[in-house]
């Protein structure tokens, strides 16, 4: 097994134990990349200045370079370092602190609603209604985030390297048309009081001005959501199924899809592993790396890591001091997170409110392909998968 396939396997927990105990941090040969599979490895290099999101030579996937996805790409707060990094995490960090939790619950059955979703089609619940709560706050009219919710399907194709012409090509024309209606939105003189309105003026009030990289890092904020909340919603789905004994007798509340959710965001992380690019010589723990090399970092391994969490095997909902690397570390650590466990608790929530029976209905699933991705797609008993 590689890094990659772990991603998309049935259990590749016990593949990642391997790698730690064998070395936090090594270099694979066939795969020409370093490996950090330990908690410790794994934090110090998200947080090191010299280990950076995009490798120096090449800042956008040159196969995005010469369209509008590589256009929204190239201005992404999360693909870049210094002021270009900074700025907008300024603006918008606050923003997402803002926004709070305690009305989420309100907007996912507002979407349930407007969208009249199956009580039993898992899929769309994952992929629609996360994107539509972060397009109903940012401030998309209902009959909007169909749209909405299509186009940020279409665009996060391109941060895919599996993904073929056909997707890429996809990709470009929802970047181009999310961008034109964020530009109709934010042209909009009445910004109102929410989200938007608060953007907004402290966009304004800051040094920072650039519409294209607001417009940019506000359709990347539904692209984070979209794929990452849906595999987290998916295998806290697939979590219950796999452990009913720990459900029985237990009345479904928002507080316990919570701490359900917690715990699969470190259990089984619905983002299994990032890279970071080694920008100039320098030292993690006892190794030396050199300019140009690229590092996986296992965040689904260092979850399970007993140095950062106690019988990290074990599904705990009540986990003293739970650590989770699913959401990054240091100064690209995303800044949604809170919000993200929220949407994804009161989904979880609203989707077994409306099961007539069992608490975790018996669905089948495939692992969608991905080199980094654990995201289910779902069919009950007796469907063919597509």
């Amino acid at each position: 097994m590689t890094p990659f396939e772990a991603a998309t396997h049935v259990d590749p927990y016990v593949y990642y134990s391997r790698l730690r105990q064998q070395r936090e941090l090594l270099f694979d040969a066939d795969l020409g990349v370093w490996i950090a599979s330990g908690a410790g490895v794994v934090e110090a290099i998200l947080e090191h200045p010299d280990c950076l999101v995009r490798p120096l030579h090449e800042p956008i996937p040159a196969a995005l370079a010469q369209g509008a996805a590589g256009h929204i790409f190239g201005r992404l707060m999360r693909m870049n370092e210094g002021a270009q990094h900074q700025c907008p995490r300024r603006v918008i960090e606050p923003i997402l602190a803002s926004m709070g939790t305690q009305n989420i619950a309100g907007l996912v059955a507002q979407v349930v609603e407007t969208f009249e979703i199956s009580g039993d089609n898992p899929n769309e619940w994952m992929f629609t209604l996360p994107v539509s709560v972060i397009a109903t706050l940012i401030g998309f009219t209902s009959n909007q985030l169909q749209e909405v919710a299509q186009m940020t399907r279409d665009f996060v194709a391109c941060l895919s390297p599996l993904s073929d012409e056909a997707q890429l090509s996809k990709a470009h024309c929802a970047a181009a048309r999310l961008s034109q209606m964020f530009q109709t939105l934010l042209s909009n003189d009445d910004k109102g009081s929410g989200v938007l309105g608060r953007l907004y003026s402290d966009y304004d009030a800051s040094a920072w001005e650039d519409d294209d990289a607001l417009i940019a890092n506000l359709i990347g904020l539904l692209s984070q959501t979209c794929e990452a909340t849906a595999g987290l919603i998916g295998n806290t789905l697939i979590a219950l199924q796999r452990k009913p004994e720990l459900f029985e007798g237990m009345q479904v509340t928002p507080t316990l899809a919570a701490e359900w959710v917690a715990e699969v965001a470190r259990h089984d992380s619905p983002v299994q592993n990032t890279r970071r690019f080694v920008a100039k010589r320098c030292a993690i723990g006892d190794s030396v790396l050199e300019a140009g090399d690229t590092i996986l970092l296992l965040l689904a391994a260092a979850n399970r890591d007993p140095c950062a969490n106690p019988e990290p095997d074990s599904f705990l909902l009540k986990r003293a001091q739970r650590r989770t690397f699913s959401f990054g570390s240091g100064r690209h650590k995303c800044p949604g997170q809170p919000l993200a466990l929220a949407i994804a608790s009161e989904v979880v929530f609203a989707f077994l409110h409306r099961q007539p029976t069992s608490p975790a209905p018996a669905y089948r699933w495939r692992y969608l392909p991905s080199l980094n991705g654990r995201i289910p797609q779902f069919c009950r008993d007796g469907e063919i998968q597509q």
